[in-house]
């Protein structure tokens, strides 16, 4: 049996950019908590029954998978978030669920797989330079996610401004294979960031109980920014769909070139295959059979030929 705690750390902000860790510290009692939880260690859904928690909200928290969205009552607001995953050995594409309950004086969040934005954001209240109470915690969380989301976007940016620079240089496979992998990734992403922004546009319009217009302003430019990265996925889609247009061009005008020559070389050599194959044929009463300089003639007509051919063919501008 696991007895293993599926809190991860539970801490209580000092409102001065610091937190405290101590359970039974007196002053902990009035000051705001964070609860930080890891549904798949234990029995996560019995403890947040047990924090008090209504059970239809402590099995949003901990579903399997959920599409990012906000859900408002009146004891406080649910929200589900998606991260990049930037777990070592992780696709950055495969992002992960960050699930959030906001209440006046506690945030509790829920996570299955490590997210570094939360990290990031216990981080600066180890070194004092956090946030002051439970709202700009949330306003802090969530910055953090759009900037690794922001940071995911530029990279992808980079690597296609370096594929389309060099779509006109060799490694066409490489380059198509590349691409591709570039537009799955804005494909999985995009699908995410849509509904977060919508998450994040209800969170801004109905959390008059927790934010004040300062703080929801604040949601509402990050609401914002995930739109931005929505466009900019939809652009780089479009861009990495113009590089794959621009390639399968190429390879169409190699391909072209090629049969080109080839029907060059046919329309040259079909007459002299059909005077080779006609006075090749084993029978009586070919003309010049018994002449030394037959087959010199035929060399010069044949050439004649196909000098004709090539002169036609520069006439009419076809070579």
């Amino acid at each position: 049996m696991n007895t293993q705690s599926c809190i991860v750390f539970e801490c209580w902000l000092d409102g001065e950019g610091g937190l405290s860790s101590d359970k039974n510290s007196p002053q902990n009692r009035d000051r705001p908590r964070w609860i930080h939880m890891d549904y798949s260690i234990g029995n996560a859904e019995a403890e947040l029954v047990a924090l008090g928690l209504d059970p239809h909200i402590s099995e949003s928290l901990v579903r399997i998978d959920t599409r990012p969205r906000t859900v408002t009552t009146g004891e406080g607001v649910f929200i589900a978030l998606r991260g990049v995953n930037s777990n070592p050995g992780s696709n950055p594409e495969d992002m992960v669920s960050l699930r959030m309950w906001i209440e006046r004086g506690r945030l509790i969040t829920v996570r299955q797989r490590r997210i570094f934005s939360v990290q990031d954001v216990r981080a600066t209240l180890d070194n004092n330079i956090g946030p002051y109470d439970i709202p700009s915690l949330v306003i802090a969380i969530v910055e953090r996610l759009a900037d690794r989301i922001s940071d995911f976007v530029d990279a992808i940016e980079s690597h296609l401004e370096e594929h389309e620079a060099d779509v006109e240089l060799g490694g066409k496979a490489h380059i198509r294979r590349q691409v591709s992998l570039l537009r799955r990734q804005t494909a999985v992403v995009r699908r995410f960031l849509a509904p977060q922004r919508d998450a994040l546009d209800n969170l801004f319009r109905h959390s008059g109980g927790i934010l004040n217009e300062d703080q929801a302003y604040s949601i509402r430019e990050q609401s914002d920014r995930i739109t931005r990265y929505v466009e900019d996925l939809d652009l780089i889609r479009e861009r990495a769909l113009v590089i794959q247009e621009e390639l399968l061009n190429q390879i169409a005008q190699e391909q072209n070139a090629r049969m080109y020559v080839l029907a060059v070389v046919t329309a040259i050599f079909l007459p002299i295959t059909f005077i080779t194959g006609m006075f090749g044929m084993n029978v009586a009463g070919l003309p010049g059979t018994d002449q030394a300089a037959s087959f010199w003639l035929l060399c010069g007509v044949m050439l004649t030929i196909s000098v004709g051919v090539l002169a036609i063919f520069r006439i009419r501008r076809w070579i």
